[in-house]
């Protein structure tokens, strides 16, 4: 029977691996991607794999740690994910479930979700009850300036992508809306434009630029000003017309409901690691439908993909490919949409030469 699964051990690597172009950010740049791997091994010889991603290379060593800590406490319990959920959230009830915690337990909710897929020999979006199907994918790129932001809107055009997001937040509004007309001018009329400040904004600099960018036709405005200041966004909101995105950083469903309390956004975009992985997606989906909130996703495709499928609301799949170089491709890009769910789990197969290659 599968509910008699037991979890026999949990195996936690660092990478760093290359990416083909660094992420810059109004607020710094990620010139790697660090990356700790996941490998959770069950008595059924079912293997669950999932990563999380670390955003700087200081912080592999202790998230990694921070797994493997946990791992303990996982080996020896059935392979039921939301019981395995519980017990991980009640271990950090006291000095509370976020920041790297909250990124170490999601990485073994993804994980276990995982396994019990491959347990039953289906995609992880058929084992939560949907089945795969195209999604509307945009490409994510950087803050890359006007030559660069034309050249790589224009590759993304050509391969079928019907909207691009583009990182701003330059020293003056002028470069922001030159960077804007640029990638215009080299996709046409026809594709989508996201801007993403990455919070580099004061309220009231938010609002001058915002309302500047509304004759550009973007077709939203993501994260303006800072993650925490819901009260802010929602003034932002308030002063245009463009929609507001926001969500990649709210750690649980709990942070969500506070900026839907406060009406902070028009759309929500929460990321698999920090909603607490497939068990945190679900709760969070649940809330975007009851407040009709359009839902996309923040990196982690691989596994973004399968829970878009099932997501009442399900809006945009964002395509940056921070783990390819140690993944076989479990996800395809072909005009503009992505198509998965052809292997059991979330089709999660690891490169080990190059693995190993990239190891830290």
């Amino acid at each position: 029977m599968k509910n008699e699964i037991k979890i026999t051990s949990l195996r936690a690597r660092s990478v760093n691996v290359p990416l083909e172009y660094p992420v810059k950010t109004a607020v710094g740049t990620v010139a790697t991607s660090p990356l700790v791997l996941i490998d959770l091994l069950t008595d059924a010889g079912v293997t669950g794999r999932a990563y999380v991603f670390t955003y700087t290379p200081l912080a592999l060593k202790p998230v990694q740690r921070m797994v493997e800590e946990l791992g303990t406490v996982v080996v020896g319990m059935p392979l039921a994910p939301y019981a395995i959920d519980q017990a991980l959230q009640s271990r950090f009830r006291l000095i509370g479930n976020t920041g790297l915690v909250r990124m170490a337990t999601a990485g073994i909710d993804m994980a276990a979700w995982d396994a019990l897929a491959r347990a039953c020999d289906l995609p992880l979006v058929e084992l939560l009850g949907g089945k795969a199907r195209p999604l509307r994918a945009y490409d994510s790129h950087s803050m890359d300036g006007v030559a660069l932001g034309r050249e790589r809107a224009k590759a993304a055009a050509e391969q079928g992508f019907t909207a691009i997001k583009t990182k701003i937040g330059y020293p003056t509004l002028e470069e922001d809306i030159a960077v804007v007309r640029a990638i215009r001018a080299a996709v046409g009329s026809d594709v989508q434009i996201l801007v993403d400040y990455n919070q580099g904004l004061t309220v009231p600099e938010a609002i001058r630029r915002g309302r500047a960018l509304e004759q550009e036709g973007i077709a939203w405005i993501e994260e303006p000003t800072l993650q925490h200041d819901y009260q802010g966004h929602a003034a932002v909101r308030a002063a245009m017309n463009v929609p507001v995105q926001m969500g990649e950083n709210w750690f649980g469903p709990e942070d969500m409901g506070k900026a839907l309390a406060a009406q902070a956004s028009d759309l929500c975009m929460p990321d698999l690691m920090k909603i607490g992985g497939v068990s945190g997606w679900l709760r969070a989906s649940a809330l975007a439908e009851q407040a009709a909130l359009p839902m996309s996703s923040h990196i982690f495709q691989e596994f973004s993909a399968h829970l878009l499928a099932v997501t009442p609301t399900c809006h945009w799949l964002e395509r940056m490919d921070l783990a390819g170089p140690v993944l076989e491709p479990p996800i395809e890009f072909k005009d503009g949409m992505a198509h998965f769910g052809q292997s059991a789990g979330a089709g999660i197969v690891w490169r080990e030469d190059q693995v190993d290659r990239f190891a830290v």
